[in-house]
């Protein structure tokens, strides 16, 4: 019986070091070698000290910031009570409220209000009010970036051409000129912005 089943455990043992150990040490090794950065978690550090990741977007509010895109993430108090956690890069999720759902009805009536008094009349672009399936997303549309540079531009008493030039200097652009959207990454814009001397 035993030599019937030493083929199946050598198998077993040869493919679980085999795809346990020695493959996952490759890629690893390799990834360490050819993309450095972004194996080690895309991190922005400042002095020293790791403030974000380009990968995971955080939760801005001053307004002579950008703001990010809306997260849905909730976590519990210590009460088990329900709060608000966005951009907790412990956890990933979406509302997961229906489109024909009355409570996400009014959770973007209610951000397109708080919009437009923050950022002004006029169109409120999809991104600004609508929470990312993530929770997490990093960037912003390149509309919603120009729709909040005038309001950021008055908080910081700067020209708006230099936010909106700094904005149109940090997009990225579709790939190949059609995959994906314009878009710029909320922590980088706003990192680039402490450290730009109009």
């Amino acid at each position: 019986m035993f030599r019937e089943l030493r083929p199946a455990l050598t198998l077993v043992v040869l493919f679980t070091l085999l795809t346990g150990l020695v493959l996952p040490v490759l890629f690893t090794g390799f990834a360490q070698l050819a993309f450095p950065f972004q194996a080690n978690g895309s991190l922005i550090r400042q002095n020293g000290q790791i403030i974000g990741s380009v990968r995971i977007g955080q939760n801005f509010t001053a307004p002579v910031y950008f703001q990010s895109r809306p997260s849905a993430l909730t976590g519990t108090d210590a009460k088990g009570n329900s709060i608000a956690t966005p951009y907790d890069a412990s956890e990933s999720g979406a509302s997961n409220l229906a489109a024909t759902s009355k409570a996400l009805e009014d959770s973007v009536t209610a951000r397109i209000a708080a919009y437009r008094a923050q950022f002004g009349p006029g169109p409120v672009p999809i991104d600004a009010v609508t929470a990312s399936g993530s929770g997490l997303d990093p960037d912003i549309s390149l509309a919603d970036a120009l729709r909040q540079a005038p309001a950021v531009a008055a908080a910081r008493h700067w020209p708006v051409p230099v936010v909106i030039g700094l904005v149109h200097k940090l997009a990225q652009h579709p790939l190949l000129g059609f995959i994906g959207e314009a878009r710029v990454d909320v922590l980088v814009l706003n990192l680039a912005l402490d450290h730009e001397k109009p």
